[in-house]
C-alpha cells in the first residue's frame, strides 16, 4: 500500500495542477473517472489509502494533464448528456454546444410517434445519434464518418447502450442507399486561419480532420447543400453545428440552395450562433 491516502492523493494533486494553472476539478474529474465514483464515493474513501500502482496511475495522469493532454483521453470516456462514452484521439471530446444540437432535435420531435429515419454525418464517438436513439428508441438510426478508427468508436459506444444502429463508413453521403426525415451533424468548420486562436492542446490532441475545412470553415457546408436532395423524405430536417462566426454565411449556402425551404439560426447558451436547422419543403 503507498503512504497516501485518498484525501492525500487529491490534495496532492489539486497543489500539482495550480502551479500549472491548471483548474483544480480536473482532479476530481480524473480521480472519479479512474475509479468510476461520484463524490459521495470519494468522499467515503478519504481515508482509505491508495494502493501504490493505481497511484502512479493517477500520478501519471495528473503529469500528462499538466503537459496538456486532454483528461477524456486519458480516461478513455467522456460525459454527454448525462451519459459515458467512449473517446479516444480518433474522435473529439464531446462539448455542451453539441448536447444544445441534441436537444433542439429531441425538443422539436418529443411528440413524435412515427419510427423516423435518422443519420449523424460525421458521428464520431457517435454521441449525437446514440442519444437521440436512447430517448427515441423507435427511430432508425444510421451512423455515419469518413474515418473508419471514429467508426469503430461509434459502434462500441452504441453497443454499450445495447442499440441497434447502422454505421456506415463514408464521406458524406456518398455511401448512403436511403432517404431520411432528420439528418443531423457536428461537421469540421474550423477556417485554419482561426488555428492561432485554438487551445493548444484541441492542435495537439484532437483529430484535425474532424476540426478544420477549407473555404473558411464553409466548405462541409456547400458540399453538404449541393449533395443532400437525393437523401431527403418528405419534409426532411437538417440539424447543424456551426461555427460562433458562420451563422449568416452557412444560412445563406442553404438558402440559395433550397429557395423553398425554411432555414433557422439559434444561438447557444453563450449566445453564439451555433446551430443551423433547415426545413424542406416538397417544390
Amino acid at each position: 500500500m503507498s503512504s497516501l491516502t485518498y484525501f492525500e492523493a487529491q490534495k496532492w494533486a489539486s497543489s500539482f495542477v495550480s502551479k500549472h494553472k491548471i483548474d483544480k476539478s480536473t482532479v476530481d474529474m480524473l480521480l472519479l473517472g479512474m475509479k468510476d465514483w461520484n463524490l459521495t464515493d470519494l468522499l467515503l474513501n478519504y481515508r482509505v489509502q491508495m494502493p501504490v500502482a493505481e497511484f502512479e496511475r493517477f500520478k501519471s495522469m495528473v503529469e500528462k494533464v499538466c503537459q496538456g493532454w486532454p483528461p477524456q483521453y486519458l480516461l478513455g470516456e467522456a460525459s454527454f448528456l448525462g451519459r459515458k462514452f467512449k473517446v479516444t484521439e480518433d474522435t473529439l471530446i464531446p462539448r455542451q454546444e453539441t448536447a444544445e444540437l441534441v436537444e433542439w432535435v429531441l425538443m422539436d420531435f418529443k411528440d413524435e410517434q412515427r419510427s423516423l429515419n435518422v443519420a449523424d454525418i460525421g458521428t464520431g464517438t457517435g454521441i449525437i445519434g446514440i442519444s437521440l436513439k436512447l430517448e427515441n428508441p423507435h427511430w432508425n438510426v444510421t451512423l455515419t464518418d469518413i474515418s473508419s478508427a471514429a467508426l469503430s468508436v461509434a459502434d462500441a459506444n452504441a453497443r454499450r447502450y445495447k442499440l441497434n444502429t447502422k454505421n456506415v463508413c463514408s464521406d458524406l453521403f456518398l455511401a448512403l442507399d436511403e432517404r431520411f426525415d432528420v439528418i443531423v451533424s457536428n461537421p469540421p468548420y474550423i477556417a485554419a486561419a482561426e488555428k492561432s486562436l485554438m487551445d493548444k492542446s484541441v492542435i495537439t490532441y484532437e483529430p484535425h480532420v474532424a476540426l478544420f475545412a477549407a473555404e473558411e470553415g464553409l466548405h462541409v457546408y456547400r458540399r453538404m447543400a449541393a449533395e443532400i436532395e437525393p437523401y431527403l423524405k418528405a419534409e426532411a430536417v437538417l440539424y447543424l453545428e456551426i461555427g460562433f462566426q458562420q451563422g449568416q454565411a452557412v444560412k445563406q449556402i442553404f438558402q440559395d440552395a433550397f429557395p423553398n425551404a425554411d432555414v433557422f439560426l439559434r444561438s447557444d447558451i453563450t449566445g453564439h450562433d451555433r446551430m443551423i436547422k433547415v426545413v424542406f419543403h416538397n417544390s
